[in-house]
């Protein structure tokens, strides 16, 4: 991941891109980064573009490995999360003021080398790794960000065999696990929550 570029400027480009790919698919205007210049964007690059409406999760594709140029990448998973996430509605263009969105940038992958399900576990770095899991073409990974969302080293890995397709307790010696990083790149939040978040406060204080 080529990180050279003024990290402000990086983030606030992705962003830009991504939220342009979007509305311009649902028929609206919208900015366009000044992408002239930005030869970084034509790097390999692998992201995953998350968005969500105040803290539900409204859609979230990626891409583990590097493989297309970082801005094809951003395109297209942008387009994955809003439409084509089989697990929410494709975006409507009233959703659009809501929607917040997060592109995680990610490093090469980095095998793990173990001998056990123990030992993997111990290898991991809770809120550092995001982990990909390989079992005879069964894959799932979990981004960095996951790690909120469980106790510990062992249920993070048993979260990521089921998302693999896996039973809980499977574990076999042709389980392969990779580590990667994230650089996270996050709009504000929207518009139209911050004014509802606002309207209720001053209506608690009139209370």
């Amino acid at each position: 991941m080529h990180m050279q570029v003024n990290a402000k400027r990086r983030s606030e480009t992705i962003l830009t891109l991504a939220r342009a790919v979007i509305s311009g698919e649902l028929g609206r205007g919208g900015e366009w980064p000044d992408i002239e210049g930005a030869r970084w964007l034509l790097e390999p690059g692998a992201v995953f573009v998350t968005l969500t409406q105040g803290e539900t999760l409204r859609g979230c594709m990626g891409t583990v490995e590097a493989w297309r140029p970082l801005l094809e990448d951003v395109r297209e998973n942008a387009l994955a999360a809003a439409f084509r996430d089989p697990r929410f509605p494709p975006l409507r263009p009233v959703d659009l003021s809501s929607v917040r969105i997060e592109i995680s940038e990610l490093s090469p992958l980095e095998e793990i080398h173990f001998t056990s399900e123990t030992e993997a576990q111990a290898l991991l770095r809770p809120k550092v790794d995001g982990v990909a899991l390989d079992w005879n073409g069964r894959r799932g990974t979990f981004l960095p960000q996951v790690w909120a969302h469980y106790p510990d080293r062992a249920a993070f890995l048993t979260g990521l065999k089921r998302k693999a397709g896996l039973s809980a307790h499977f574990w076999d010696s042709g389980v392969r696990l990779y580590r990667y990083t994230v650089v996270r790149h996050t709009e504000p939040t929207p518009v139209f929550l911050a004014a509802m978040v606002a309207a209720e406060v001053a209506a608690e204080a009139v209370r």
